[in-house]
């Protein structure tokens, strides 16, 4: 991961794009501290493999609590 000041990142910002989209992370100080990260956006690929691992996962776990009430008592008290 790089760093580079807050002044530099904003004489240099299209270079900076061009290593972000090279998968590079570029954190942004000022004054010394980090104030920023600048990634890769996720795609849509990432997103999808996440939601089939928490389903997956989500599938193998175990149901917690009592289940000893039905879908009409449910929205009894609307």
């Amino acid at each position: 991961m790089k760093t580079i000041s807050a002044g530099n990142a904003n004489r240099h910002f299209p270079r900076l794009l061009r290593d972000v989209v090279g998968g590079e992370t570029i954190t942004v100080l000022s004054w010394g501290k980090p104030v920023a990260t600048i990634a890769p956006a996720h795609s849509s690929d990432d997103r999808k493999t996440a939601k089939q691992r928490l389903l997956k996962r989500l599938l193998q776990q175990q149901p917690l609590g009592a289940r000893d009430w039905n879908r009409a008592e449910l929205y009894a008290n609307e």
